[in-house]
């Protein structure tokens, strides 16, 4: 594992010196794009002159509203239908196609449902990430061997008990994968409905940037989304990885 994170590093870091090269010989237009030494330089001066903090703090709660209740309803909505074979029939070609949907498409309806505000944006995210939670949690629900679930009958552990202490906790890693779609997902659904339709967060300073040939703040805030997302999966594959290992299976 660790020559794996080494070579993560290493290709990263050839990646990051590659394209600074070609800003700096001018090969990529500095009107095009900026090095990437100066874009880390920028976020720092956006980040130390604090006027983007509303827009940032804004964005990253909504995400993280989407986020909680994706993974929340996920793995309930999970658990409850695991077992009930009939309704598992029917949603799986859902679940299997769900993502060729177009979920922006219905940020027009959504607003007229919960009206302007954080609702519409928090619903998008909430749509992109539950899948991506249900599909995992299910794929790890149903690996959970019999013998446990007899043992579970055998102590009278009622549904609820054997999920919380005998399923959830053998599915975990399968889980945490979902969490990770869910993190991605939701923070795409957020900057993304900023970008259709909206007059704050960071999408909406992304999208006026881009169109004011802003450099200087566009990709600052696109390098912070990214360091946000990875430093979170990151983190999520550390515990899912510690948790298999002490099963003995990395």
């Amino acid at each position: 594992m660790r020559h794996a994170t080494l070579l993560r590093l290493l290709v990263l870091a050839g990646l990051f010196a590659a394209v600074e090269a070609l800003c700096r010989v001018r090969i990529i237009d500095p009107f095009t794009m900026q090095p990437p030494t100066l874009i880390l330089r920028d976020l720092w001066l956006l980040l130390a002159a604090g006027k983007l903090n509303a827009a940032i703090a804004k964005t990253l709660s909504n995400a993280a509203i989407g986020f909680v209740l994706a993974v929340g309803v996920g793995v309930a909505f999970a658990v409850g239908i695991q077992r009930r074979r009939l309704l598992r029939e029917a949603l799986d070609p859902l679940f299997a196609t769900y993502y060729a949907i177009p979920v922006l498409a219905f940020y027009p309806l959504l607003i007229i449902l919960f009206g302007l505000g954080n609702a519409p944006k928090i619903a998008i995210a909430f749509m992109l990430g539950v899948i991506a939670v249900i599909v995992n949690t299910l794929n790890g629900l149903d690996r959970v061997p019999r013998v446990l679930l007899k043992t579970a009958r055998i102590a009278r552990m009622t549904p609820m008990e054997t999920a919380l202490k005998v399923t959830l906790p053998f599915a975990a890693p399968y889980v945490l994968t979902g969490v990770k779609f869910a993190v991605a997902y939701s923070l795409i659904g957020i900057i993304g409905s900023e970008f259709v339709m909206s007059t704050d967060g960071m999408g909406f300073e992304i999208s006026f940037a881009y169109t004011n040939f802003d450099n200087a703040t566009m990709y600052p805030l696109i390098v912070l989304i990214l360091i946000v997302s990875v430093t979170i999966n990151l983190l999520v594959g550390l515990w899912e990885r510690r948790l298999l290992r002490r099963r003995g299976l990395r």
